[in-house]
């Protein structure tokens, strides 16, 4: 069974272009498990569907799987009780339930494997049998342009209850298949299609590449036979025993090691020695209780200019753990309000010297926050916090706030960027559970902020987003990187305050501080 970076590395040796397809099923395939039941158990929730129309539904359900229907008529069976639905509404509860449900289900492998083929600039679609309004928010967010699914008859922007034939199943995804590679000029002797179903046999013969993930049994015989290379995700899925216990185990851990900190502070009288010491335990053993490992780049930057303010993407509450692994002693940190309403953990973690703020008032966010400035002047502590403000519910970047900014420019101390890659891949938004993996953080070099005035705060936000947005690989703006200036060597900051300048520095692009011991770029 090939490992998922061989699937990629295969991907990579492919000729750059169209012409070779990269077609992936939806469901078992891209996400874990079925959006239909996602579908159905919210409909069920919010009274969508009467307890006829359930029972009705539930019958087609059973009548497909033991194959005495075909999937047409099951699809006519499911989607009477739409019928004089509007579409638009139909289409806002697709983009709810991916949010709430089915975002956290992606597979991150498939979503490796999606990135590779969209970077060789292959013809990428997802052809499944799901409707379009189960499918289309998760392409989007994968940046897939193609969708080819089962269609639902639509008229005056109204749900008839009709199916639209062919429907995208069996022979019908061979030929949406052979539409799209006519249109776009791809060759199916040279493409892949990924799928877990049997039902999908059809295509995986045409295809010159067919490649099993999640196989259900019948599929793996078939595969077996012909020697196609076969690949099992379980990074998604239903949970073990031992993976709910520990996963319970590491917000424990959180309050466990804040109180074996206790016995330094009685002996020593150093509250920070004892803080210190309770970070890294607690980074340490809640990593042993994930499963996570680190892979970091440039990790000599978080130790050449402190006291910094440290910024990072956060997708997770993995970040949490991954913080304390980096940083590891002399830091405070910034949360949402919220988290002093959890029972113990709230108040260890504001005894800790976190500051919660309230999101969505910004005044009393900055008065809050105020303290940290003495805290990296007069202690020379530095401050960790997400310019996001919350986490995100995938991997893409969303817009900063500034209150990071403002912070390094009142301290005088430089702006660190830490780029976080893919911790949504160990516990996606909305998920109790963390599953064991590797994230890949990347630490930027420092950022000289003495030249910063609240005049020109919004030019080096912006710049200081871009370098992430380059970072992820999620697009960035090459002409804003292009007119920033020369990089030029500062002293490593001071606890002591500097003085205000009685006039505004001129408009600036962000100056990126070089490294001491090299004297290279980063």
């Amino acid at each position: 069974m090939p490992s998922n970076q061989q699937l990629v590395a295969e991907i990579l040796k492919q000729p750059d272009g169209p012409e070779i397809g990269a077609f992936f099923d939806f469901d078992g395939t891209v996400i874990s498990g079925y959006s239909a039941f996602a579908f159905l158990r919210e409909q069920l929730r919010r009274g969508h569907l009467s307890p006829s129309e359930l029972a009705e539904l539930l019958t087609a359900m059973a009548g497909f799987g033991l194959g005495n229907v075909g999937f047409s008529a099951f699809m006519i069976a499911a989607t009477q009780f739409l019928r004089g639905v509007r579409e638009e509404s139909y289409e806002h509860f697709g983009e709810e339930l991916f949010e709430s449900h089915i975002a956290r289900l992606i597979y991150p492998e498939s979503r490796t494997l999606i990135q590779a083929h969209l970077k060789k600039g292959h013809t990428v679609a997802i052809i499944s049998s799901a409707t379009p309004y189960q499918v289309r928010p998760a392409a989007r967010e994968l940046g897939i342009e193609h969708v080819l699914c089962s269609e639902l008859e639509v008229e005056d922007g109204t749900f008839t209850g009709a199916v639209i034939h062919p429907t995208c199943f069996g022979p019908g995804k061979v030929a949406a298949a052979e539409m799209l590679s006519e249109r776009y000029g791809a060759d199916l002797d040279r493409s892949f299609f990924y799928s877990d179903s049997y039902d999908d046999i059809e295509l995986l013969e045409r295809v010159g590449n067919p490649r099993p993930l999640n196989p259900n049994n019948k599929l793996r015989a078939v595969a077996e036979q012909n020697g196609w290379p076969i690949r099992k995700f379980a990074s998604r899925g239903q949970p073990g025993a031992m993976s709910l216990l520990r996963s319970l185990m590491v917000p424990a851990s959180l309050v466990g090691s804040f109180f074996s900190g206790l016995p330094i502070w009685a002996l020593t009288g150093s509250k920070r020695d004892a803080l210190n010491f309770s970070l890294s335990v607690f980074a340490d053993t809640a990593s042993a209780l994930i499963g996570l490992n680190l892979n970091t780049k440039g990790e000599h930057h978080l130790w050449s200019h402190r006291p910094a303010v440290f910024i990072f993407n956060h997708q997770s509450n993995v970040d949490l753990v991954i913080v304390a692994r980096l940083m590891r002693r002399d830091v405070s940190g910034v949360g949402k309000r919220e988290i002093g309403n959890i029972p113990i953990v709230g108040r260890v973690m504001e005894s800790a010297g976190m500051v919660l703020i309230d999101r969505q008032n910004t005044a009393s966010a900055i008065e809050a926050m105020t303290p940290l400035v003495d805290a990296m002047r007069v202690e020379g502590k530095s401050v960790c916090l997400s310019p996001e403000g919350t986490r995100t519910l995938t991997p893409k970047l969303a817009e900063f706030k500034k209150g990071a900014f403002h912070l390094a420019i009142q301290a005088g101390v430089p702006v660190v960027p830490i780029v976080i890659h893919n911790s949504n891949d160990v516990q996606p938004k909305g998920d109790f559970l963390y599953h064991p993996g590797t994230v890949d953080v990347e630490v930027l070099a420092p950022i000289d902020t003495s030249g910063w005035t609240r005049e020109t705060i919004d030019t080096h936000v912006a710049d200081v987003r871009n370098m992430y947005l380059k970072a992820l690989d999620q697009g960035g703006d090459d002409s804003e990187a292009s007119q920033l200036p020369e990089p030029v060597e500062v002293a490593k900051p001071k606890s002591k305050p500097r003085k205000k300048k009685t006039r505004s520095a001129p408009r600036t692009k962000t100056k990126t501080i070089i490294d001491n011991d090299s004297g290279t770029r980063h």
